[in-house]
């Protein structure tokens, strides 16, 4: 048992001169943050800047819809309706996108955030909104 804790500790002092010869490692320095900083003295949510969501053109439109049956989009234009959002019905296909379609009044599109559209997603299956060029969409109104 004697023999078998001095070849442990020989072995141990073995190791501990091995990993003293490599190189020590040095601490990196690190420059004060004051440095990286330059202009910018502190950070700053987008709403204190002044420069919210970024506007969009005047040729988008939000259009909100997706769903396969008349029935589902006039419940969806209701819905939308109750919660004081205008919308009109798409006479027409929107291309890239298959479905019966709503396009959103721009006046109500800030009424018509990402809470909402999460809510109604879960009332009506397969719901997709998009932001597209308004030029050449015919609505029923």
């Amino acid at each position: 048992m004697r023999w078998l804790f001095l070849l442990l500790l020989v072995l141990n002092v073995f190791y501990y001169v091995w990993h003293q010869q490599q190189a020590p490692l040095k601490a990196k320095d690190v420059a004060p943050l004051l440095l990286y900083k330059g202009n910018q003295q502190e950070i700053r949510l987008l709403k204190e800047t002044g420069a919210a969501t970024p506007a969009r053109r005047r040729d988008e439109c939000l259009v909100v819809g997706g769903l396969a049956g008349r029935e589902q989009l006039e419940a969806l234009r209701q819905r939308l309706l109750s919660l004081d959002i205008n919308a009109a019905t798409v006479a027409g296909q929107i291309p890239g996108a298959e479905g019966l379609w709503v396009k959103i009044a721009p006046e109500s599109e800030r009424l018509l955030d990402q809470t909402v559209l999460q809510t109604l997603s879960n009332d009506f299956k397969d719901l997709k909104h998009k932001i597209i060029f308004c030029q050449g969409i015919a609505t029923a109104e």
